[in-house]
């Protein structure tokens, strides 16, 4: 079966993060929680952006 990147429907904002844990079979919050010390940590901006931008890329999960 082929692995797609998708947006999950189990999401807080847009299921970025859901996706990309689903993607690698790990669990949501910590993807979620790695991801906001990297925004934290690289002065928010660039992290934000990198969201918006896969917000915007990242089809949403077809059922």
């Amino acid at each position: 079966m082929e692995r797609k990147l998708t947006r999950s429907p189990n999401k807080m904002i847009a299921g970025v993060c859901s996706g990309i844990a689903e993607y690698f079979n790990l669990d949501p919050t910590i993807v979620r929680v790695a991801y906001a010390c990297l925004s934290v940590f690289s002065a928010g901006f660039p992290g934000l952006l990198l969201y918006i931008i896969l917000w915007i890329v990242i089809p949403v999960k077809s059922e």
